[in-house]
């Protein structure tokens, strides 16, 4: 059996105009899966950007011509629409959940989101920087300080987030921004490692999971340094956007877990423990 998806998008996430969470329901189903989580995305982060740059779903939440600002989730939307694919696939575990983009910066809108449903799966995640007295999308910051000090500035904020909030149960994506890179650039982990290391301990030292994410496939140097650093409990993401990446990659991802240790917990849900 392969794990749990704990990190899926559907229509509900506001960056997304391929998500649906029916055919994803539907795609778990036929892999098999045991559970799937729709950890929709609830950023505060008011972005400047380029408007010419970005998709056409996209510009519609432009406010001043150069700043983005997403949408709220529509939870009373959303929880409808839990209601029904439940019911529709009864043998499916459904999860509610979100991900909070940088929930340290915003701890009220964080707080305020989460008391408004009982959300079953909170994760935390970074998609930014603060430099020079603005939020930046890491992707953006690229072109302005560079790659290896942009990484660095990442994972301490990282850790800063980590450190100063405890709104979420699962450290999401620590490799956002290799995603990102700029053309012609590379991304050495062993450059890394101490830096990445800090991270790990940090979360490890709070008892939080780490997420195994496989929108780019797993590093098996986190899963090695997260056990080194204290780490104790693994998840799975696929952080699909849409119905057919559902727990893409999640056989060699699994298995690559297993080898280091971990393994399933007690119910096919739950997060795999040393």
């Amino acid at each position: 059996m392969l794990p749990a998806d704990l990190h899926t998008h559907t229509e509900f996430s506001w960056d997304t105009g391929t998500g649906d969470m029916e055919g994803s329901c539907a795609r778990a189903v036929e892999l098999g899966l045991p559970a799937i989580a729709f950890t929709e995305h609830t950023d505060f982060v008011t972005w400047q950007v380029t408007p010419d740059t970005l998709p056409e779903r996209l510009r519609e939440h432009i406010t001043d011509g150069v700043h983005l600002t997403p949408p709220p989730l529509d939870v009373t939307g959303y929880l409808e629409a839990i209601d029904r694919c439940r019911a529709r696939f009864p043998s499916l575990r459904i999860i509610t959940g979100v991900e909070l983009g940088e929930p340290h910066w915003f701890p009220a809108s964080a707080a305020a989101l989460l008391s408004s449903a009982p959300f079953e799966r909170v994760i935390g995640s970074l998609h930014s920087v603060a430099a020079a007295g603005r939020h930046r999308l890491v992707e953006d910051e690229f072109a302005v300080q560079g790659v290896p000090a942009v990484l660095r500035e990442y994972f301490a904020e990282a850790i800063r987030m980590i450190e100063s909030c405890d709104a979420f149960s699962a450290l999401t994506h620590l490799d956002y921004p290799v995603r990102y890179l700029p053309a012609g650039s590379t991304f050495t982990i062993s450059e890394y490692e101490e830096e990445i290391r800090a991270v790990l301990r940090a979360l490890a030292g709070t008892g939080r999971a780490f997420e195994v994410n496989t929108r780019r496939g797993p590093e098996p140097e986190f899963v090695r340094w997260w056990r080194e650093e204290g780490g104790r409990a693994i998840c799975f993401g696929s952080d699909a956007h849409r119905p057919d990446l559902v727990a893409t990659g999640f056989a060699a991802a699994a298995a690559m877990v297993e080898a280091h240790g971990f393994r399933p917990g007690r119910h096919p849900f739950d997060h795999w423990l040393l």
